[in-house]
């Protein structure tokens, strides 16, 4: 029983794919590619129609027709790919609209277009102001269609009304924002300029009135209404009345007759057996389009199919998120990658920084960075009134990265100044602790610190750390100051016996034990006579000793306190090789006094 189930689940998925792939495979035939959501406000995709148009590979042209229900738009497409109503698009004869959202012939027309080859693809859309709908749903529609279409076909039976005018309000700011811009940098090189809008071509069906052409009804219908009294509505027809003259050179009038009286017939009538001007004006219209058909570029790039529909993919998601469709919204869009690509263009000039850098350093470099990157938006954004958003988002987007420097750099200045300040934390600790005290040395060694300390510490982090360290200094300093009378005092108290009881008994040179006799008796009756030491620290001789003691310790070119051990190991392997060696070879020529050496002499015979 349980593989009888799984067998039957098999077979049906197995029916259910060939089912599939046999609808699909038959592109010659029309195909949704955008459907109402329930409530007909809302837009979205179809993946039939979208697979139809995923197939094509080379550069994609739509050409749609758009106009009010019931005005005969499926009939006209049928007629432009020479389809009758059986084998092309939906025709209905009812009162009710027959298409539902944009459909699309699954098979395009190849065609070669400046030495491009070309697929040009017809688009159906549903007809306006049918009931049951909200005006938002056919803007909608309206705006997906002016969007996505290379030749837009605004079809409209009989004449033209205030409504129709009215109704291009949005392909009007759809001209105003990118076709303007194209028409200002005609000849740019390398530059995202070249998204322009459809070619408009007003087509008026069942033209029957004599006299003006239809070139001068459109004229007329975009002439100037008076308003004398300031009505605010008829000066915003009048406004998109001059916007459109920015199409002039990207529209175009055609009229085509009644093509037979018995116009629920026309799906059984052969060209034959419909009017004659009518057939002659088809052909012609024909010959209209295909010649002012061109391949859809967005961003400086022709489309292929799958490039088409992840750009209908934005446009939709675009439109759809607001309650009704604006051309700031699609201008955002089309301005996402640029923005993006600016804030990428802005962030390698900031990584090029080396941090940590004062803050003035780092914002006079986020300001050159954010220049070049409004620069760079200027000369290739799409919109010229409703680009403000984007450039919002741009410099949003750049302060952003720029805060994130600013953390940065105050996170790398804290951690150069810290190394920097425990370095002469550091040194001060050892100049504490100098073996021959040196003022000298401990002043040489503070200057460095605080020249190293001014040169390397930069950033945010540097006052901070400027008074830390002025502190700590100063504190050291003042320690230093303190110990070193006492401590040098010590030490030459000791150095004057040591040197006393190397003149007696190692080198027997009766000067040096008489200096260092007189050293020891000034520095022991001073400091009895005073009661203190301090008393001597103040006494000239006392100067004239710590002068002649800080020339011999340190100087820029020997360091005593580095050396002192070295020196001394060396004097005396010299001195113990004299006292062997040097005495016994040349014999002991002092020119100063030594003590009597009764060594060699006779002794004295002791008396009895």
């Amino acid at each position: 029983m349980e593989i009888s189930s799984r067998t039957f689940v098999f077979f049906f998925s197995l029916c259910l794919l060939s089912s599939t792939s046999s609808s699909i495979e038959n592109f010659h035939q029309a195909f949704p590619i955008v459907e109402p959501a329930p409530g007909h406000t809302k837009l979205q995709l179809s993946r039939e129609g979208l697979e139809a148009i995923s197939r094509i590979t080379t550069p994609i042209s739509a050409v749609a027709v758009i106009g009010p229900y019931r005005s005969g738009k499926s009939f006209l497409l049928n007629q432009l790919l020479s389809l009758s109503c059986y084998e092309g698009f939906g025709v209905g004869h009812m009162r009710d609209t027959k298409t539902k959202g944009i459909w699309v012939w699954g098979t395009p027309l190849e065609l070669e277009i400046d030495g491009v080859k070309t697929s040009v693809i017809y688009l159906d859309t549903e007809g306006f102001e049918s009931v049951g709908k909200s005006n938002v749903y056919d803007d909608r529609i309206f705006a997906l269609a002016t969007v996505m279409s290379s030749v837009l076909i605004y079809n409209l039976p009989e004449t033209i009304r205030e409504a129709d005018i009215s109704r291009l309000s949005f392909a009007v700011e759809l001209a105003e924002e990118f076709y303007g811009r194209v028409k200002v940098h005609p000849d740019a090189a390398g530059e995202d300029v070249a998204f322009e809008p459809s070619k408009l071509l007003w087509l008026i069906q069942r033209d029957f009135l004599q006299g003006k052409s239809v070139k001068q009804m459109v004229d007329e219908a975009l002439r100037h209404v008076p308003n004398e009294d300031g009505n605010k509505n008829i000066d915003q027809v009048n406004q998109i009345r001059d916007s459109l003259a920015i199409m002039g050179d990207n529209s175009t009038a055609f009229s085509l007759p009644q093509p037979h009286l018995m116009r629920t017939k026309l799906c059984d009538l052969k060209d034959e057996d419909l009017d004659s001007t009518y057939v002659a004006r088809r052909d012609q219209l024909k010959k209209l389009v295909a010649s002012i058909i061109r391949p859809k570029i967005v961003q400086g790039k022709m489309l292929n199919g799958k490039e088409f529909i992840s750009f209908l993919e934005q446009i939709l998601d675009a439109l759809n998120k607001g309650e009704i469709p604006s051309t700031g919204s699609l201008v955002e869009v089309f301005n996402k990658d640029i923005v993006e690509r600016c804030v990428k263009l802005y962030n390698e000039r900031m990584v090029g920084l080396r941090l940590p850098m004062s803050e003035e350093s780092l914002h006079s470099a986020h300001e050159t960075a954010h220049n070049e990157a409004i620069k760079a938006f200027d000369a290739q954004h799409f919109g010229r009134q409703h680009a403000k958003k984007s450039v919002d988002q741009l410099d949003e987007q750049m302060q952003e990265v720029y805060k994130n420097f600013v953390l940065a750099n105050e996170y790398q200045s804290s951690k150069l100044c810290e190394t920097l300040y425990t370095r002469c934390e550091d040194d001060m600790d050892h100049l504490q602790a100098l073996r021959l005290p040196s003022m000298a040395k401990f002043n040489a060694g503070f200057v460095y610190c605080n020249q190293t300390f001014e040169q390397q510490c930069v950033g945010p982090s540097k006052q901070n750390y400027e008074q830390r360290l002025t502190k700590m200094m100063g504190k050291s300093r003042s320690l230093f100051i303190k110990e070193y009378n006492n401590r040098l005092f010590n030490w030459l108290v000791g150095f004057s016996l040591v040197m006393v009881v190397v003149g007696r008994f190692i080198i027997k040179f009766i000067l040096l034990e008489m200096a260092a006799w007189i050293l020891f008796i000034f520095l022991e009756t001073y400091t009895r006579m005073f009661w203190t030491a301090e008393a001597l620290y103040y006494n000239p001789v006392w100067h004239f000793i710590v002068g002649t003691w800080e020339n011999v310790v340190y100087s820029p070119v020997l360091d005593l306190d580095r050396w002192a051990i070295p020196i001394v190991c060396i004097i005396a392997l010299c001195v113990l090789y004299w006292r062997c060696y040097g005495k016994r070879k040349h014999g002991a020529r002092w020119l100063l006094p030594l003590y009597n050496n009764q060594k060699n002499g006779r002794s004295r015979e002791r008396s009895e």
